[in-house]
């Protein structure tokens, strides 16, 4: 899908030389800086559940119990 973007002179002109080393287009090189954006914004949203419950065992168990008894 196309999109059109905006971007200060600045960043324009270091994308450009970032392109040159790499030896790809600037749309390649935007792809690839979403991707990474993404991919790292997933990393953080997926950390974040990890021990939500920590401070909460008991709680966390009772609640374990009450959701597996609903399954019988």
């Amino acid at each position: 899908m196309r999109t059109i973007i905006e971007l200060p002179e600045e960043q324009l002109t270091g994308l450009d030389v970032w392109c040159r080393r790499e030896g790809i287009s600037r749309a390649e090189a935007i792809r690839r800086a979403v991707a990474a954006m993404l991919a790292e914004r997933a990393k953080g949203e997926a950390a974040g559940a990890f021990g939500l419950w920590r401070d909460r065992a008991d709680e966390a168990l009772a609640e374990q119990e009450k959701i597996r008894n609903e399954w019988r």
